[in-house]
């Protein structure tokens, strides 16, 4: 894999931990604001849809654009949003810099995700998203827990600034390293907008966006609220929310480097072994998660199973987009964010139910339940090896 490559997975880990790191600091967050837990989780939810809105939305304005000065751009606009989120006593402010923070993510990563495409031969796409979401899930292995720790020391806060800290590099890095002109020759050589937009007419795209949404809305109605089973239901100490999220994030790694391997040719493979098991786990956590050894092995396998099924999915994306070569990474990022959106929204609203802490658990399980329910049917469109389009 190219090394312009690699920088760009270094921005993606600076902003994966920002996306993820709410997750173990919703309580301090909302005893700071005086608000509840499930209002502080709207964070992670306006997160999602900045970056649903802002990811066909931005990938529109920069294709024309020169690809590293639109992705420098980008990151050191989500520092800034950061750095006035670290000393904000609002949390409508606060909120607001969440959704600033999410359409520079969205620009940064739908314009990478099209980089990446590039920057491989057309029957690798599979293993450069691999590579690019390496980024994120090596935030949620160190980035995560260790914004989780460093908030418990020193405040939320805290984590703001180091998620703007780390951005730094992360520029340097685009700037020294990512070749100049890249998305613009794309653009130039390429179909027009109108056209590109006309692939979202297309209801194979349109089928794995959906699923895609679905995998991600059941692992984000989960993962936000993992910190609330941890401290709640298995009645852990708070230094034990690290943990899991470091487990969680393990296997999210393990599932996205199998899944870059067999996506591009196997997916079927995948998803039918993938699925089912990720359909049994979510239920299991839930009516498991009181004994922590068993709440440990279960996050692990639920991180690597989701993730695998969920680049798995974004990976067809890309495919069934070939013919929208600019636009394909926005289509992919608002399929994820859709999900990212909705399912911590779904599962914040159980939590004043008799289901309480385990709500979200059981919430992901009834996401992938329906995911698989429309897959099972149209399952041709997951198995064929590459689109037509790509073929052609």
């Amino acid at each position: 894999m190219p090394l312009p490559l690699y920088l760009l997975a270094l921005a993606v880990f600076a902003m994966g931990t920002s996306e993820f790191m709410l997750v173990g600091l919703l309580p301090d967050i909302a005893a700071e604001f005086d608000v509840t837990v499930g209002t502080a989780g709207l964070l992670t939810s306006a997160f999602a849809i900045g970056m649903i809105v802002g990811a066909p939305l931005v990938a529109a304005l920069a294709r024309d654009w020169p690809g590293r000065s639109s992705l420098l751009t980008f990151v050191l606009a989500f520092a800034a949003a950061h750095a006035v989120g670290a000393v904000t006593s609002s949390f409508p402010v606060l909120f607001a810099t969440r959704v600033v923070a999410a359409l520079a993510n969205a620009g940064f990563l739908a314009v990478a995700l099209t980089a990446a495409a590039t920057l491989v031969p057309p029957d690798r796409k599979g293993r450069a998203l691999a590579v690019l979401l390496s980024g994120t899930t090596t935030a949620t292995i160190a980035g995560v827990p260790g914004g989780s720790m460093l908030g418990t020391l020193l405040g939320w806060r805290a984590t703001f600034w180091a998620v703007a800290a780390l951005c730094l590099p992360a520029a340097l890095g685009i700037l020294k390293g990512m070749p100049t002109g890249r998305v613009r020759e794309v653009a130039t050589g390429g179909p027009a907008l109108r056209t590109e937009l006309a692939q979202l007419t297309r209801p194979r795209l349109i089928l794995v966006m959906l699923l895609g949404a679905l995998i991600n809305a059941a692992t984000f109605a989960s993962f936000t609220f993992l910190a609330l089973v941890v401290t709640g239901t298995a009645g852990l100490d708070a230094w034990w929310i690290s943990v899991v999220l470091v487990l969680f994030g393990a296997g999210s790694f393990v599932g996205v480097t199998v899944a870059g391997r067999l996506s591009d040719r196997r997916p079927g493979l995948v998803v039918a072994v993938g699925g089912p098991l990720l359909l049994l786990g979510w239920p299991a956590l839930a009516v498991l998660a009181i004994e922590p050894v068993a709440l440990f092995v279960l996050v692990f396998v639920q991180g690597a199973l989701s993730f695998a099924l969920g680049s798995t999915l974004i990976t067809r994306v890309l495919y069934e987009a070939a013919g929208a070569p600019t636009m394909a990474g926005s289509y992919a990022t608002a399929a994820l964010n859709v999900g990212a959106a909705a399912g911590p929204l779904i599962a914040a609203a159980t939590l004043d139910t008799a289901a309480g802490n385990l709500g979200p658990l059981w919430t992901s399980g009834l996401l992938v339940a329906v995911g698989l329910l429309i897959m099972c049917p149209l399952r041709t469109v997951i198995t064929a090896g590459r689109s037509v389009d790509v073929v052609e």
